[in-house]
This record gives structure tokens, C-alpha cells and sequence, in this order.
């Protein structure tokens, strides 16, 4: 793939090649001079203000800078000197390079054939800002007969040009304390090079700079590096996946099964670790590669701090924690109004008011059981999380709703909820008290199930402050995931809480009596809402033409299995419910299959004109190549956050005509299905859950917008970046 996105740059140079009089950029000048009793030919390129040239690894894209040397009109080969160390560059579009900014010098060897000569040099190259242009530049140097001379273009003294040189990388041998691994990845044609550095002092490290570097190589196309710090051992790990090019060969070399290659692949890498001193070059040969390395060292790795998250001091750090426990606290307690949770909220309601006439010592307990369900279910789910991340599994907030299975047990509760709160039949606990309805209120085991009910549906609802904390929870150990877990569920269960300790703030809830029984069905209602929603989220993430019949016929059963036990006949009940055991044995079988087709998104909003896109990277490259502003809608199915903003902001006059006046383009990102590309995405900026909004400006600049919408915060994102 690297070659032939090589090819179509070079073929954009030749086709756009600069006239002479157009604008450079670059500035190239040489000096011919002498170092340690060596003669070199220092080359310097002077760059615009915030332009870049090429390294020889350019990165994602770009084009290597290149030197040709003609004396009396020949082209002749001078002896290069390793290249300066090169500066990591995030595009836009995201896109990762290694070049040069300001003033760079390339050092080549001059030898006695060069006396009392004309040294013609071109260099060519692509310089970029906000653009790329293709540049080139022609100069002569007159080299005197002591190896000594200067351009006419302005050049550096020599005393920058010796300090330059003796920063310039050096040839080594790998150091004893860093070993290096190559193994297949889970993705067909692929690899993974993967690395530790022992006994380090991470203070030394700069943290925004890579620890290797690779050099150019015909077989193998580098991507970007990662890096994890143990501060147990003091070790620095990375990882650094790679495409294998050998199926572009021709003839084509496939990738060994046996993990063996034919020829050792021999390959270089520029090494910086100290930051106070200069990088080395270090040679590595490739025999073979492990075959199933690479999972083993993810789940390793998902236990250890990512660099990136290390750039802070130990006070920001403990500082961040108490206040992303705060994060965590309020946006537990705004999900109490989030639509996600109030069926559950009424419930609990309803069950103050039914324990008002008891004692403040009872009412606490009730209260209190309500909290252990909420908290007890949040810690289990964080249990979940840290055994899936530990697995390598790829998960965010609201996870459970893009299981098939999960969604479907769910419905089967609140339907189950719903009848027995229409009456038609209750549960019987070991004590003989009755669970639901206004019976409910001496058992404890209603308030603790309503705990945990209320933890299940809140977890796909996003709310201010929830997002920031919970990007710091699935982004840091696994102790912080507890601690805000447990804070989530904290704010949760805080109103009740209140209400248990000071039962004086319900007192303007009415006295229990007969209109319970019509408020219980009321009740009922809102938890059949909640399972019609849930049905919505399940149609979209199984195939409903092939499993719709089975969960029409349980849904439909199940009614009628409690409608003819309540008033026709025990018998038929339990009939009803031997029946149904073979559909749902079926469905287990069968509904991961149904679950891996994929969905076709929504390409236009039913409400108004606007056409929304199915997103994806590559799309937003285009767009960004095309010079347009594009406004991206991360969401899902099961997420009522998300369907609130898009009935209060997508589908308002405001927002068709501030697209319409920006000519902005729509794209939507459905993660209702578990989606790979999706969740990368989102973890590169941060994010953990939907809603989750972004803008991407004409040059390609992705700003991100929150979880929460509104016209107005569009418009001044625009107006800020134009």
C-alpha cells in the first residue's frame, strides 16, 4: 500500500510542479567546510513559518526529500550522513508524519575528486501547512581546491553547522536493556513489532516523541506507535503494527504461515529514549515472528498507563481524581432525570410513597436497599469491564445494549414487570410477602431489584459531567474504574439517600390510599414505553426478517400465559411456558448469526431534508480533501439521549438552515451494533460513549463538541474557525 500511495504522490509532483517564479517556501544553500579532519558538504533547507519537508520515513503520507548532486553535468553519488532526527507531526485528518520545520542541515562526505569544481545540487520535496505543494530548488556551490566554498544563497555560520553535525544520529548496537518482538496480528496481513525498555527513568523520556522510529522498508509499512509505562519494573513498552507488502510483490510473498521467512528481514530504527541526549540508529534482523503474540501482550498492556496520559505532574494527577470523582458524583445524579431512568425513578417514587406511613428507621432501610442494588450493580459492571478489557476486548458505556441477548433478557423483565404491576399475578417471596404493588412496601427485595434496574437503564443515558468521568475510568487502572463506578452510583441512589435520612423532604407526597392502585398501572405503562424502546434498539441489531417471528411469538405467549392464569386456568400457564423453552433454546443458537449482519444506516432524517451520510474515516478524508465542513453525529438506537438532541436539534428549522448556509455535510456513525471503527475512533479522542459530536472544519481540523447539542454551540464552533 505504501508504494502505491508513493506513486501517486510522485505523479502529483511531476503533474504540479512549481514555475520558477511561484512561491517556495523552502530555501536551500550549501557549505563546504571541515570536521574532525573530514570534509563535508553541509546542505541547509530553510523553511516558511509553519511549513514541514519530509524525513525518509514521511509517516502516514508525504513525500521523502530527495538530493541529486551533478558535477560537469553528470550525476555523481555523495556518501550521506544519518539525517537530523525528524519532529512527529499530527496532521490534519489526523494523520501522523516525521519531517522537518525551521532550519535543518544534511551533511554529506566530499573527497579529492571535488577540488577546484562546480557542484551542481537539486532537491526536491513536498511542503506543507494547511497544503502540500511540491517544491524543488536548484543551486551551485564552488568547492575551492581546499574543500572549502559557499553557495550565493545566504548560508548558516559554521559554528551552527558544527553544532548541527554533532547532534546528527549515530550508528550503534541495540542496547541490552531493550528487546524487540515480532508477532502476527489478529487482522489478515498484518504484524505487530513489539518492544520493552527496562531499568529506565521515565523523567529522562520526552513524551511526545516516539521511542522507535522506523526507517523505510520495501516489505513492511509501519503505522503508529504506542506506548505503556509499568512503574512497577520501570519498563517501557510499545507496540507498532505494520502491514506486510510482500502480497504486492510481484511475484507475490505471502506472509509465512509458519512464522519463519525465507531471507532474514533486515531492518533500522532511530532509538530516542534520554531527551538530554542525542538518538542512535540501531539494526534489527527478523528471522521469524510469534503467532500468537499479540493478544497476550494486549491484555498485558491494558493494565498499564498509556504514555500520553503520563504528560501531567503527580499533584495535576491526584488533583484529577478527586475531580473526575465529582464528574462521576453529579452525573450519577443527573441521570435521575435522564428518560433512560425515570420508569424505574417512578417506581421507586411509588414505593415512598407507599412505606410514608412507616418509621424513619424502616424507610432508611428501604432506601438503603435501593442504594446496595444501584451500587452492588454498578461494581459488577465495572467487574465486567476490567475482565473484558483485560480479554482485548474493544467496549464503552452502554455495552450490554449491543448485545442481542442482553436487550432481549431485559424486554422479557419489564414485560414480566409490567403485568405483574397490571395485576395479573404476583411473586411470592420466602417470607409470604407479595413482590409488587403496593403489597411490596415490608420486603426489601423489591427496592434492591429496582437498584439494580435503575443501573441497567441508565447505563446507555450520557449526561453532562458522565462523559469526562467515565472517559477517565475505562482510560486509567483498574482501581479508578471502581472508584468511579462507585461514585456513578453514588449520585444515583443520592436522592433516596436523602429521602432516608430525612424523610421530612417527601412529606409533600399524598398519603397511601385506593388511587395507588391506578397510579401502579400508570407505572405499568411507562415500563411497557421502556420495553417498546428496548424493542426498537433489538430490531436494529439482529436480522427481525429472520428472528422477528420467534421473539413476536415469546412476546405474545408470555402475555398470554399470565392473561390465562390470572383468569382461565393455571394449566394452560404452564403449558404456555413449556412451549416457549424450544423457541428461546432456538434463538440461543442461532442469534449470533443474526447479530453479525450488518445494519444499513439512516441516510436521511425523516423530519426534514437534510441527507446524512453513513460515516467512516475514509469518508471524512474526502470531504476534507473536497475543502467542506462536516458535522459528524456519533449515536445509537438504544441511546435516548441521542434521540432527544436529534428531536430538539436536528430536526428543528434552526439546524436545516444553519447546514443549508454552511453547506455543511452530515455524517452519522450508528454504534447501536458493536463497531471496532467506531470505538477506535472514539478512544482516540477520549470518549467512551454516544452522544458524542464533532466538527471537521475545510482544512481538516477535528474539533469535538461535547455530548451535548444545540444550534447555537455549531455556529460559534464556525464563526471560531473560520
Amino acid at each position: 500500500m505504501y508504494k502505491i500511495v508513493t506513486l501517486l504522490l510522485l505523479i502529483t509532483f511531476n503533474a504540479f510542479a512549481l514555475p520558477s517564479n511561484a512561491e517556495k517556501h523552502v530555501q536551500m544553500s550549501a557549505r563546504a567546510f571541515e570536521i574532525d579532519d573530514t570534509n563535508v558538504l553541509a546542505l541547509t533547507l530553510k523553511h516558511d513559518k509553519k511549513w514541514h519537508t519530509y524525513w525518509k520515513n514521511p509517516g502516514d503520507a508525504g513525500l521523502t526529500t530527495k538530493f541529486k548532486f551533478l558535477k560537469n553535468s553528470k550525476k555523481v553519488k555523495l556518501q550521506a550522513f544519518a539525517w537530523p532526527k525528524p519532529k512527529k507531526y499530527i496532521e490534519a485528518g489526523d494523520i501522523l508524519t516525521f519531517g522537518y520545520a525551521d532550519t535543518q542541515t544534511f551533511f554529506f562526505k566530499l573527497d579529492e575528486t571535488f577540488k577546484k569544481t562546480t557542484l551542481e545540487i537539486k532537491g526536491q520535496w513536498l511542503v506543507c501547512k494547511d497544503i502540500c505543494i511540491p517544491g524543488e530548488d536548484s543551486i551551485e556551490i564552488e568547492i575551492q581546491k581546499d574543500l572549502h566554498g559557499s553557495s550565493k544563497e545566504e548560508s548558516a555560520d559554521i559554528k551552527n553547522l558544527v553544532e548541527s553535525f554533532y547532534t546528527l544520529p549515530k550508528k550503534a548496537k541495540k542496547p541490552q536493556n531493550l528487546e524487540i518482538f515480532l508477532s502476527k496480528a489478529h487482522e489478515e496481513n498484518k504484524l505487530v513489532l513489539q518492544y520493552s525498555f527496562s531499568n529506565i527513568n521515565i523523567d529522562r523520556f520526552d513524551m511526545k516523541s516516539n521511542l522507535l522510529t522506523p526507517y523505510l522498508k520495501d516489505l513492511f509499512d509501519y503505522k503508529r506507535e504506542k506506548l505503556f509505562y509499568d512503574s512497577n519494573n520501570k519498563t517501557l513498552y510499545g507496540t507498532l503494527y505494520l502491514d506486510w507488502n510482500g502480497i504486492y510483490e510481484d511475484p507475490e510473498l505471502p506472509l509465512p504461515k509458519s512464522g519463519v521467512f525465507k531471507k532474514p528481514i533486515e531492518t533500522q530504527f532511530l532509538l530516542q529514549y534520554d531527551k538530554t541526549e542525542n538518538p542512535i540508529i540501531i539494526t534489527y534482523s527478523f528471522k521469524n515472528f510469534s503467532l500468537n503474540g499479540d493478544k497476550s501482550l494486549n491484555s498485558f498492556l491494558d493494565n498499564l498507563t498509556p504514555i500520553e496520559s503520563m504528560d501531567k505532574t503527580t499533584n495535576e494527577q491526584e488533583y484529577n481524581l478527586f475531580q473526575f470523582i465529582l464528574f462521576a458524583f453529579l452525573g450519577g445524579l443527573i441521570l435521575n432525570l435522564m428518560p433512560c431512568v425515570l420508569p424505574v425513578i417512578s417506581l421507586k417514587l411509588f414505593g415512598l410513597i407507599s412505606h410514608s406511613d412507616e418509621s424513619k428507621n424502616k424507610i432508611l432501610k428501604h432506601n438503603l436497599a435501593y442504594t446496595a442494588g444501584v451500587l452492588s450493580s454498578f461494581l459488577s459492571l465495572g467487574l465486567v469491564i476490567v475482565f473484558l478489557k483485560s480479554t482485548g476486548e474493544k467496549i464503552g458505556w452502554g455495552f450490554q445494549l449491543q448485545s442481542a441477548g442482553f436487550v432481549f433478557s431485559m424486554m422479557i423483565l419489564l414485560l414480566v414487570m409490567a403485568m405483574n404491576m397490571f395485576g395479573l399475578f404476583e411473586f411470592v417471596t420466602p417470607g409470604g410477602k407479595t413482590l409488587g404493588g403496593a403489597q411490596i412496601k415490608k420486603g426489601m427485595g423489591g427496592d434492591f431489584l429496582n437498584g439494580v434496574l435503575a443501573t441497567i437503564l441508565s447505563t446507555p443515558c450520557s449526561a453532562p459531567f458522565l462523559g469526562a468521568a467515565l472517559t477517565f475510568a475505562f482510560t486509567t487502572g483498574v482501581l479508578n474504574i471502581f472508584i468511579i463506578f462507585f461514585f456513578v452510583g453514588l449520585g444515583l441512589a443520592f436522592p433516596f439517600i436523602l429521602t432516608g435520612f430525612f424523610p421530612k423532604t417527601i412529606a409533600f407526597l399524598p398519603k397511601p390510599g385506593a388511587w395507588m392502585d391506578k397510579l401502579k398501572k400508570l407505572l405499568a405503562f411507562t415500563l411497557l414505553l421502556t420495553f417498546v424502546w428496548l424493542y426498537d434498539v433489538l430490531m436494529n441489531i439482529v436480522d427481525f426478517n429472520y428472528f422477528g417471528i420467534y421473539f413476536n411469538t415469546i412476546f405474545a405467549s408470555l402475555f398470554m400465559a399470565f392473561f390465562f392464569r390470572k383468569h382461565i386456568s393455571k394449566l394452560f400457564f404452564w403449558n404456555l411456558i413449556v412451549f416457549l423453552i424450544p423457541i428461546g433454546l432456538t434463538i440461543n443458537l442461532s442469534v449470533t448469526d443474526g447479530f453479525k449482519e450488518s445494519l444499513t444506516p439512516t441516510t436521511q432524517n425523516e423530519a426534514s431534508n437534510l441527507i446524512w451520510n453513513t460515516w467512516s474515516t475514509e469518508k471524512m478524508q474526502e470531504l476534507s480533501a473536497e475543502k467542506k465542513w462536516v458535522f459528524i453525529d456519533f449515536t445509537a438506537k438504544w441511546c435516548l439521549t441521542c434521540k432527544v438532541n436529534k428531536k430538539l436539534v436536528f430536526n428543528s428549522e434552526g439546524f436545516e438552515k444553519l447546514i443549508e448556509k454552511q453547506d455543511i455535510e452530515l455524517l452519522i456513525a450508528d454504534w447501536t451494533k458493536r463497531d471496532d471503527y467506531i470505538t477506535d475512533f472514539l478512544n482516540k479522542y477520549k470518549i467512551v460513549g454516544v452522544p458524542a459530536y464533532f466538527i471537521q472544519t475545510p482544512t481538516g481540523k477535528v474539533i469535538h463538541l461535547g455530548e451535548t447539542i444545540s444550534v447555537s454551540k455549531i455556529m460559534e464552533t464556525i464563526k471560531a474557525n473560520q
